[in-house]
């Protein structure tokens, strides 16, 4: 009965598995960086920290958005790069797997890893 057990619970690590959501995860750190600094980062439109800042950004096909706000300057709204994650080759022959790291994101990477910004002051009207 515990073989059964054994068998069935290596099976089931197997098949639900997937590789870049193994090794790499469903969050990337990135760090954010503006001059001046002291900007509020919100990361899709929730305060996540105060620049410069590493913060953690869920993977997907296409990047959060983040937005850094400074009294006196301009409001400044991007979304990071997102590439391909090669550790998801290795699904390509293990469908299952494939499909885990599309869903989680997994599949995807932020590149770069490292963003600075130049805020610009607001026009005086």
């Amino acid at each position: 009965m515990k073989r059964i057990f054994n068998i069935a619970a290596v099976s089931a690590t197997l098949l639900l598995s997937s590789c870049a959501t193994i090794f790499t995860g469903t969050k990337q750190t990135v760090q954010i960086n503006s001059n001046p600094p002291a900007a509020t980062i919100e990361v899709d439109g929730v305060k996540a920290g105060v620049t410069p800042m590493a913060i953690p950004l869920k993977k997907g096909f296409t990047g959060q958005t983040i937005t850094l706000k400074l009294d006196g300057y301009e409001t400044k709204i991007f979304q990071p790069q997102t590439a391909f994650n090669a550790v998801s080759v290795v699904n390509f022959l293990f469908i299952p797997g494939f499909i885990i790291d599309a869903a989680t994101g997994a599949m995807m990477k932020y590149d770069p890893k490292v963003y600075e910004f130049t805020l610009e002051p607001k026009k005086s009207n």
